[in-house]
């Protein structure tokens, strides 16, 4: 049994992707990092030895420290920060333990390169309407929570990604763009590994939204609908973005935990 300082593996799990997933920190030294060069969904990584410097970020925002067996590492930097005042746990049985239940991952060399602020910074074309905001979602709660978004004129998207270091996306011959019959979302679960198969369904949903298919699921005709109307009422991409985030928050509920719940009238009784 996990102690009250220590989340289990399927604890974690049940809240990765959900927007009250704490801070993951990875805390694995180089020679285990690179033994097994993944992360937990929406981790990063984190030395040890200068672990109060992320106090001041997680003042507000709970955390899961974890390192290779769970051992000394995690439980020590995790103490070291409720002495600050931060609501710190460590993950039971550290990457192993993880590895062990067959959770997901996301394969490291996947991750463009982080900005100094620490989060990686993306670029697309102005006016999102289902891929770019899908997209940016998908980064933040699985792979970045830390992630900032571009969106500029169309041809802009490749002159601001070389001139900003950005990472640009959803851009026909990207790399990260449309391959074949399949969207940037499916683009992304390929490249960043992840295996989760609430997000498999939701990505048949964006790709029969995003390319007009929606004999794919019949989930596809209303988010193109929800998709349109966001983009009519925000004028400022960002704004949408936010707006968008509660959407497939609430889709990606939807495909984990209650597909098989219907709604009817009247009510059942009971």
């Amino acid at each position: 049994m996990a102690s009250p300082t220590e989340m289990t593996p399927n604890q974690l799990a049940r809240q990765i992707g959900t927007p009250d997933c704490p801070a993951l920190i990875d805390l694995r030294i180089d020679a285990d990092f690179d033994a097994d060069p993944v992360f937990i969904p929406g981790a990063r990584r984190h030395s040890a030895a200068d672990i109060v410097d992320l106090v001041p970020a997680l003042t507000v925002r709970r955390a899961v420290l974890y390192c290779h067996k769970g051992l000394k590492i995690s439980q020590g930097a995790a103490a070291i920060l409720r002495c600050e005042g931060v609501q710190a746990e460590t993950l039971e049985g550290g990457m192993v333990s993880w590895r062990d239940a067959a959770l997901p991952t996301v394969t490291a060399a996947a991750l463009p390169v982080a900005q100094t602020s620490g989060g990686t910074l993306w670029v697309t074309r102005a006016r999102p309407k289902i891929d770019r905001i899908a997209c940016p979602w998908l980064i933040r709660r699985f792979v970045d929570p830390m992630a900032r978004f571009l969106f500029v004129a169309p041809s802009q998207v490749d002159l601001v990604a070389e001139r900003f270091g950005a990472t640009a996306f959803d851009m026909p011959d990207g790399a990260w763009s449309h391959r074949g019959a399949f969207c940037t979302f499916d683009t992304m679960l390929a490249e960043f590994g992840l295996k989760v198969p609430a997000l498999d369904r939701l990505a048949e949903i964006v790709r029969g939204a995003d390319t007009d298919r929606h004999d794919l699921a019949p989930e596809a005709a209303g988010l193109l609908a929800v998709s349109l109307g966001l983009s009519r009422m925000y004028r400022d991409d960002l704004q949408q973005l936010e707006a968008g985030m509660g959407l497939y928050d609430a889709l990606y509920r939807w495909a984990r935990d209650a597909q098989d719940e219907g709604h009817d009238w009247p009510a059942a009784k009971g």
